[in-house]
């Protein structure tokens, strides 16, 4: 096994880092079904921009590489606590070099392993098959998508559809709400695994599983092959969009497998994945561990750009903002201004919001911007630098935002997926606004960051850190402004309406 390490950190640093090809398809069909235009081709331009970026930097596509998963078939006789060490040893080195950000909290205490190391992570599924060859796939699944899981026990009753039944016509309902629930949280055009049946607990696993199909293949059940090419045309009919910014493309691909259930049960479960669709596999020599083959990928393949120009070409119509900000310059914005940041920014997410309703920031936050962003770091020498730095699911902030806009005088919040009426209502208060970033795309951000200038509350750990970061050019949309309005509140009203019309 002189190879095995080697050869799963290279599966690691792949899947990180390059999309395999029926995702970049999916996503490339879904750039050329957009209105040119709008905001979701925007948004899905920058996101085909941040896939060239990341093969190009062998940089993580997305900052949050969630929990990795691994899936290993192995020989009769193979020493699997070897392999499981190895995966390991592996996961550890691919943190340390950037490919992973550290994700393992100890939920007990709040304190990051700083390694992706801890009690059940990874997470390793064995199983033994007759082949010569070990087989091992990943997956990597971001929280802000893995939030967005939903599970149904059938019959239910469904917001905007109605009465769902033991029947198949009331599975669609289901996967129809659960692309309609997730909004821009779970990072649209997003994909859906989902299994029938089974107990709660292994319907979740199986629906996990059914991410490991291709986006292209036809499943070999008539009736499922029926019900998935039903669920992706009439999703993509709903208008969430991009990022949850209304438009054409909600859905890139619904895999749904069957499993025995118990007479008392009837469960759909869905596993959520967003657009940074990572999930590889590679073929392993059982006696050296060296690599034999890739699954999902041929890398003698050259990989073709997404874009034919990195970035999104600027129109003259967006607005420069120059921290620090004032109310009067904040109520001059609206709903739908596209924003250029250039100055200081500061990083804050579940941890530094939490300590902020106890404690004074660390910084001075008048007029500040507060970015929702975990970004990888690697530090070299005395130096950090910014590896990844997309923006984290917003939402798990509602609690605490209007609090730290009134005692702070935070004026403009970056995030992802929007945020409530609560913070609506400070951002009208305040002066202030809400700032819509691009759901993964965590390369297209990082490249804006000139340099760090700074950190506080490490104790936190890498990913929840307040980082003090100075950006250039760094683009979002207003999406919640200081005048009581909200984009995410419009679209989630008017793709209510149009799940109404597919209750039937």
């Amino acid at each position: 096994m002189e190879f095995l390490a080697s050869s799963l950190l290279e599966l690691i640093t792949q899947t990180s880092t390059n999309l395999p090809p029926d995702v970049r398809k999916a996503m490339s069909w879904a750039i050329g079904a957009e209105t040119p235009g709008t905001q979701s081709h925007q948004a899905l331009t920058i996101m085909g921009s941040n896939i060239d970026m990341a093969v190009e930097d062998e940089g993580a596509i997305c900052q949050d590489t969630g929990m990795p998963t691994f899936i290993v078939h192995t020989p009769v006789g193979v020493n699997q606590l070897v392999i499981s060490k190895a995966i390991k040893e592996a996961v550890a080195e691919a943190t340390r070099r950037g490919k992973l950000r550290p994700n393992s909290v100890d939920s007990l205490t709040g304190a990051n392993s700083g390694n992706n190391l801890g009690v059940e992570t990874p997470v390793i599924h064995f199983e033994q098959w007759e082949q010569d060859e070990i087989e091992v796939k990943l997956v990597l699944k971001g929280g802000g998508c893995e939030n967005k899981n939903i599970q149904y026990s059938l019959p239910c009753e469904l917001e905007h559809l109605g009465r769902a039944g033991r029947d198949l016509a009331g599975v669609k309902k289901c996967l129809l709400h659960a692309v309609w629930q997730a909004q821009g949280q779970g990072c649209s055009p997003g994909a859906l695994g989902v299994c029938i049946g089974s107990d709660r607990a292994h319907g979740y696993m199986l629906a996990k599983m059914q991410l490991f199909r291709t986006l292209d293949d036809v499943n070999p059940v008539p009736e499922l092959a029926k019900l998935e090419a039903e669920v992706l045309e009439e999703a993509n009919k709903l208008g969430v969009g991009a990022m949850g910014f209304g438009g054409g493309v909600s859905l890139i691909g619904c895999k749904v497998t069957a499993a025995n259930r118990l007479p008392a049960s009837f469960f759909v479960s869905v596993a959520y994945d967003c657009w940074a669709f990572r999930r590889l596999g590679v073929r392993l020599d059982a006696s050296s561990g060296a690599i034999t083959g890739w699954l999902y990928r041929d890398p003698a393949r050259e990989v073709e750009k997404m874009v034919a120009q990195a970035g999104l070409p600027l129109t003259g119509r967006e607005i420069v903002l120059e921290p620090p900000l004032t109310a009067e310059q904040m109520r001059k914005l609206k709903v739908g201004d596209v924003v250029l940041i250039r100055g200081e920014v500061f990083t804050g997410r579940d941890a530094v919001h939490a300590h902020l309703m106890k404690n004074p920031p660390p910084v001075d936050l008048n007029g500040a911007v507060l970015y929702h962003c975990g970004p990888v770091m690697l530090k070299q020498g005395d130096e950090w630098f910014v590896k990844a730095a997309g923006p984290t699911t917003s939402i798990r902030e509602e609690p605490y935002q209007a609090d730290v806009l009134r005692k702070y005088g935070v004026k403009a919040i970056i995030g992802k997926g929007g945020m409530g009426a609560k913070t609506l209502a400070g951002l009208k208060e305040c002066g202030a606004v809400y700032l819509n970033a691009v759901g993964g795309a965590a390369q297209y951000y990082a490249r804006t960051v000139e340099k760090v200038l700074g950190v506080h509350l490490m104790e936190f750990g890498i990913p929840e850190a307040m980082w003090h970061l100075r950006v250039k050019d760094f683009m979002a949309i207003v999406t919640m402004d200081a005048h009581g309005n909200s984009l995410h509140a419009e679209v989630e009203e008017a793709t209510g309406r149009v799940l109404e019309t597919l209750k039937a």
